[in-house]
């Protein structure tokens, strides 16, 4: 076992709480794209992105990748992919830029996937009592936001040097 400088001794990676959550989250999105590829054709990340779409039809394509946190050439290529099957359309915005609208195609399979979701989600909260849910969702409310103050602090020392 390793030590830390006062003596006591370092958790191994199977116990650091990213490393739980990570394995957690990653287990959750390995089942759902199994589901939503079986029931629907569609990968998680298009899955996510009909969802977003859905959520703000004002999207362009620059907004919808920061959202899903991708870069533009990755969303690009999920968004290409989803007009080319007629689930998404582009559309004339302000100026130069296109907005993103789900075809009536696509507005059929987000209904299909958010009723998928929606299950899913219920699944796993059924597993908690009420408590457990209100404990776990404020935990994961300051988690989020100290990891992103964290991560703004990394970009700031990259920035630095």
């Amino acid at each position: 076992m390793v030590k830390r400088d006062d003596g006591r001794d370092l958790a191994p990676i199977s116990e650091l709480l990213s490393y739980r959550l990570s394995r957690t989250s990653s287990a959750l999105s390995r089942s759902a794209a199994l589901r939503y590829r079986r029931e629907f054709d569609v990968s998680l990340g298009e899955w996510r992105t009909i969802a977003l779409i859905a959520a703000d039809p004002t999207l362009t394509l620059n907004r919808l990748a920061r959202r899903a946190g991708l870069d533009k050439a990755q969303m690009s290529r999920v968004v290409r992919g989803l007009v080319e099957r007629g689930l998404v359309r582009r559309t004339e915005g302000a100026g130069r830029s296109r907005q993103l609208a789900l075809t009536d195609t696509g507005v059929e399979a987000y209904r299909g996937l958010i009723a998928a979701a929606n299950e899913r989600d219920a699944t796993f909260t059924a597993l908690l009592s009420d408590e457990e849910a209100e404990v776990l969702g404020r935990a994961l409310e300051k988690l989020a936001d100290l990891a992103l103050a964290l991560e703004k602090r990394e970009r700031d020392h990259l920035d630095e040097g």
